[in-house]
């Protein structure tokens, strides 16, 4: 009876997801604060994308090549100082796991404004040949990105009713490629300040990173008219907060059929959390109350404890690791370099075609917004893969070719520049929004701060390693560089394919059934009895669904009225 049971909510639970996707436009419309609050908290995913694109701008300006001629003659050097982005980032987002659970995820963003704030005007101060700063300003920031990975999409999924959470989780890799685009293009107008050769001025390089803290402060003012996630205070026992914020979420009153189903669910799933941890580390459970660090560092534990658990983890970790090893960052970081060694002559003309390339970007990934719930994860994936790993082929092929001559053969280098543009408008549209989409969405309560910052820190890892070997590896293997990342974009297609499930319309309390975890009897049994102990019940469950159906009867007008007077 309690498996039945479980099944049945299994099937309401999709049944009120199908039928509130029908009707996810006309929603957003009733009720647009929704979209403000999923980009403002994407503000984060805007810094993470403005910092990959300013370096590479700042090495090709003659201002910065006079002032840091170690950094910008060595490759190794240029491989430093872009990667220890990364280190710090890897930091930041292993962090956020911590801090997301203890100090909330609204405020775990706010720290991460303040290393960005920090990070930003550091760098400025560095001087002529003493590189120092930079190195110091470029760590700061990357762990303050970094905690922006590990929350942002997180705060953003958990939010989110799931017939949009892929559209309001997609906003921070919106914000991220907006980064990319405006640092591109600001790095292409700084460059004429003073000019463009040796009267160029120092602010041309260090204007991008002054603009760089001022979204950081803008957010760090505004987050404390942010909501906290509901998810996050069902687990503090904050249990009327997040009734008020789920009703302010979804503009219903609190006593909604949606609200009380939503909030009874996330409890439900928080108190089946909570009795498995105890059962699982009696011990530690006793101590959590006089110790709130004790459960967050036996969670890093728990989420590769159990089979069910890892094999979410190495989800996540893979997304990241093949989302990396395409060479989106080799593009982004090291666009302007790629771009003159294809014989666009001149710093100028390999900015300005840097720049198209942010706009590619951005432009491709707004699509992918709007159909990322009703296409599914795993064929975007598909397509976007495939595209990207022709055009990574075709490329590497003809630079094998024309790479000795570019002079004599202007129009193949043009040619393999628009292939990179298919290349970056396809990863815009596909890998980049789905990925962390999944790493959002995937983990139960009990570990989900620890399983996305797990996923976001694979993300900084793998990205650190990127940068740190493809500067080497563009002078000695040339084409060789781009059969490189074929092969892994080879390689990821077969692993979606096989290995990825589809979490399209899924719950995030549902989401175990996708995975087939809780399989053995005493889990199922365990769930059941949080789900009757909180008072979840079929009656409850239809009446939700009659609500959306109800609501889809009625035309936006009456249906405001009627959602504002239940």
């Amino acid at each position: 009876m309690d498996a039945t049971h479980r099944n049945a909510s299994v099937t309401s639970a999709d049944v009120r997801t199908q039928l509130a996707y029908k009707n996810r436009w006309r929603t957003l419309l009733h009720n647009p604060k929704l979209l403000v609050i999923a980009f403002f908290a994407s503000f984060g995913g805007f810094e993470y994308g403005y910092q990959q694109g300013v370096l590479g701008q700042s090495l090709v300006m003659t201002r910065f090549v006079d002032n840091f001629p170690s950094v910008v003659k060595s490759s190794s050097a240029t491989g430093w100082l872009t990667s220890i982005l990364q280190l710090g980032g890897i930091l930041g987002s292993l962090s956020a796991g911590v801090f997301g659970e203890i100090f909330s995820r609204k405020y775990t963003m706010f720290m991460a404004c303040l290393f960005v704030i920090l990070g930003s005007y550091l760098y400025v101060g560095a001087s002529y040949h003493k590189p120092s700063m930079l190195y110091a300003g470029r760590f700061f920031t990357g762990i303050g990105v970094g905690l922006f990975s590990g929350v942002g999409p997180l705060y953003n999924a958990e939010l989110s009713a799931p017939e949009l959470r892929g559209l309001l989780v997609s906003f921070y890799q919106l914000a991220t490629i907006l980064g990319i685009m405006l640092s591109f293009w600001i790095g292409y107008g700084s460059n004429y300040i003073g000019g463009t050769s040796d009267s160029q001025s120092n602010l041309a390089w260090q204007l991008p990173s002054i603009i760089q803290g001022i979204p950081a402060a803008v957010l760090a003012i505004g987050i404390w008219w942010l909501p906290f996630s509901p998810r996050w205070l069902v687990k503090k026992g904050r249990d009327e907060e997040a009734l008020k914020t789920l009703s302010y979420l979804r503009k219903l009153p609190i006593e909604h059929e949606l609200i009380q189903i939503e909030f009874k669910e996330i409890k439900a799933e928080a108190l089946f959390e909570r009795r498995v941890f105890e059962m699982n580390f009696p011990n530690l459970a006793a101590k959590e109350a006089g110790n709130i660090w004790i459960r967050q560092f036996a969670e890093y534990y728990q989420i590769v404890r159990t089979w069910d658990n890892f094999k979410r983890v190495s989800t996540a970790w893979l997304v990241m690791f093949f989302q990396q090893w395409s060479g989106i960052d080799a593009i982004i970081y090291y666009a302007s370099n790629i771009f003159l060694s294809l014989g666009l002559t001149g710093g100028t003309q390999a900015l300005l075609a840097t720049g198209v390339t942010g706009v590619v970007f951005f432009v491709s990934t707004l699509p992918a917004m709007a159909i990322i719930d009703k296409v599914g994860r795993k064929p975007m994936l598909h397509v976007g893969s495939i595209v990207m790993w022709v055009c990574m082929v075709i490329a590497g092929i003809m630079v094998a070719k024309f790479r000795h001559d570019w002079n004599a053969h202007a129009a193949e280098g043009w040619v393999v520049v628009a292939f990179i543009w298919v290349y970056v408008g396809a990863f815009g549209a596909t890998w980049g929004p789905v990925s962390w989409t999944l790493v959002a969405e995937i983990f139960p309560l009990s570990i989900r701060a620890k399983g996305a910052s797990f996923g976001a820190s694979s993300n900084w890892l793998n990205n650190f390693a990127v940068a740190f070997f493809v500067p080497p590896m563009l002078e000695a293997w040339a084409w060789g560089t781009y059969i490189f990342f074929a092969v892994f974009l080879a390689a990821g297609i077969v692993w979606v394919h096989f290995c990825l499930p589809e979490t399209k319309g899924v719950t995030l309390e549902e989401m175990d059934r996708v995975f087939g975890s809780r399989t053995g009897e005493q889990d199922a049994i365990m769930l059941a009895e949080a789900r009757r102990d909180i008072g979840l019940s079929m009656n409850l469950e239809t009446s939700a669904i009659k609500a959306i159906e109800h609501g889809e009867q009625l035309g936006d007008d009456k249906r405001g009225v009627h959602v504002e007077t239940v």
